[in-house]
């Protein structure tokens, strides 16, 4: 048999691939197995990190990831609620809301103490245009900290929303769509909270 002759076969070259794909796929499984525990721990301590964020300092004791509840959001999707508490008694929730931005989902926490405003909004995740959309992160302006202390009825509702539209929140030049975005969101998750207080911060209310 001419061994080289084989090498060049179709079969030959398929079944080279298709161990070299099972190899490969066997090793990522692997990899991925051994590494899933610390990605998971990581993500743990990234979100806590930003329900902290949100959170006024030494306004909570409690640990935030195991005191919640899950609402029901008006297009009947389920919300995970982190309840903050001070000497067993809820000061404040935080939870998580998304907006359609200019080029992707805009997602954000946001932090509101039983008076209804809000101690921090941060935003998560996005795909906004870098150098434009972008400035919605802390890290490159501190505009999402003027939200802070906002409510539903401060500003009043007709103003929740960017200057161009005629409401109170400045926008950026060029990229208007993403601050509009974030704004509406914001909205929204206050509007939750009005709809659904009792049931945040209600001790009774069945925990997820």
């Amino acid at each position: 048999m001419d061994i080289a002759k084989q090498f060049d076969t179709l079969w030959y070259q398929g079944a080279s691939l298709a161990a070299v794909a099972l190899i490969t796929g066997a090793a990522l499984a692997v990899a991925y197995q051994s590494a899933a525990p610390r990605i998971a721990e990581a993500q743990m301590r990234k979100t806590q990190a930003a329900l902290a964020e949100v959170l006024p300092p030494g306004s909570f004791d409690n640990d935030l990831m195991a005191d919640t509840v899950t609402i029901k959001d008006a297009a009947g999707r389920e919300i995970k609620v982190y309840r903050a508490r001070k000497a067993g008694a809820v000061t404040g929730v935080v939870f998580g809301m998304e907006n359609k931005g200019y080029s992707g989902t805009i997602k954000l926490v946001m932090g509101i103490d039983l008076d209804g405003r809000l101690t921090g909004v941060r935003v998560t995740g996005h795909t906004e245009t870098p150098g434009l959309g972008d400035k919605i992160e802390l890290a490159k302006t501190p505009w999402v900290l003027g939200f802070n202390g906002k409510s539903l009825d401060d500003p009043a509702p007709a103003l929740w929303a960017v200057k161009k539209d005629g409401g109170v929140f400045d926008q950026f030049a060029g990229a208007t769509i993403t601050p509009r975005a974030v704004v509406g969101a914001v909205k929204r998750g206050l509007e939750l909270y009005t709809g659904n207080r009792e049931a945040m911060i209600a001790d009774g209310a069945p925990r997820s």
